[in-house]
């Protein structure tokens, strides 16, 4: 006798997976639209870093043919990774309001910048910056504060804005590290939890590495290591007092801030790139590596003495993991031998960058 039936139909094979399309289409719509990725692809591997750290105060700079033209000649000299620069403003250090200047570059800018870099064979770190727009009476980023929580609650709200704006690009370019903040007041590095929550946000929409850019007297201070792939440390520390300190010197400079680094990391357990490093090519340079405004005469061969002492110190050291130098310009002219500035372009420091990318990667 046959079996009766409910008479009920049985559903067609796949009519499930039919009605999940549309959802589907939906998340991943949204995923394009705000940069999210539901699978992440595996984290760009930990590598050694011969980098240079490219840089404009211009809204479109990066775009301009010279720009092209002077990320070839830096992809030349042998490296493997370029920072792209890109500045956001406050008022003052206690204003709070953050955002986009005149000078920032636009996102059309950013994105070609990054596309030549990968174009070239360079990997990026996307390097966003905070800068403080009144600084008539000295102040600068490291003395960003807030008065009362509720103002530090809002600053890190905007901030972390300020950061998940560049996370969508670096996501969309697929840059292979992020720089989540560079040279902040210790009042808001200390803020341990608030960076904590930004830092799991960005985590949670972005695939690479990441790191931070201490300044060289703070990294010590920094409560969210733990977080990050590296820890970065903005390179200028004082070597001589001398205003023409010979190679020798300056190699004795390093001796005490390697011994205090090399304890400090073997706390951390992370690897220690400078995303920042180098010195301006004038006399007294390595007084005050970080200052701008170069105090004394042109001197070139202190800047290369200087870049020579820098790799001739960590080129070796294990838990050292690289540097980017500061800074290349848009403009393949900039530099020259009547140049005081930072960039190492048309001059000496640049043999000291090509020999020792020409090396084979020492980790």
């Amino acid at each position: 006798m046959a079996k009766k039936t409910s008479g009920r139909k049985k559903p067609a094979e796949g009519s499930a997976l039919k009605k999940l399309i549309p959802v589907l289409i939906i998340l991943l719509a949204a995923g394009a639209i705000f940069g999210v990725r539901f699978i992440k692809p595996p984290k760009p591997p930990v590598e050694f870093h011969e980098g240079i750290g490219y840089a404009t105060w211009s809204k479109s700079a990066y775009l301009l043919p010279e720009s092209d033209e002077s990320i070839a000649e830096l992809a030349s000299l042998g490296g493997n990774w370029m920072s792209v620069l890109v500045t956001w403003y406050q008022s003052t250090c206690w204003s709070g309001d953050i955002h986009m200047g005149e000078e920032t570059p636009s996102d059309e800018a950013v994105i070609h910048a990054i596309r030549e870099a990968h174009e070239k064979g360079l990997k990026v770190m996307l390097k966003p910056h905070l800068d403080i727009i009144d600084t008539s009476d000295g102040s600068w980023r490291g003395e960003i504060g807030c008065a009362k929580e509720p103002d530090w609650e809002e600053w890190f709200r905007q901030y972390t804005e300020f950061m998940m704006h560049y996370i969508k690009i670096a996501n969309q370019e697929k840059v292979e590290m992020f720089c989540v903040g560079t040279e902040l007041s210790t009042s808001a590095t200390v803020k341990g939890y608030m960076w904590s929550d930004m830092i799991k946000k960005l985590r949670g929409r972005y695939f690479g590495l990441m790191t931070y850019a201490a300044h060289w007297d703070r990294y010590m201070d920094i409560r969210f290591w733990d977080q990050l792939d590296f820890i970065g440390i903005n390179a200028y520390f004082p070597l001589s007092k001398k205003m023409k300190p010979t190679y020798s010197e300056l190699m004795e400079g390093w001796v005490p801030w390697v011994e205090e680094m090399e304890a400090f990391q073997k706390s951390i357990g992370k690897p220690v790139i400078f995303p920042e490093a180098g010195c301006t090519s004038a006399d007294g340079a390595a007084i005050r590596p970080w200052e701008h405004v170069a105090r004394g005469e042109v001197n070139i061969k202190l800047q290369a003495d200087y870049y020579q002492a820098i790799v001739d110190t960590f080129w070796q050291k294990e838990w050292f993991y690289g540097l980017y130098w500061w800074y290349w310009g848009t403009n393949v002219h900039m530099g020259g031998k009547y140049n005081r500035g930072f960039t190492p372009q048309n001059k000496p420091a640049l043999d000291i960058i090509k020999e020792w990318y020409s090396k084979p990667l020492p980790r």
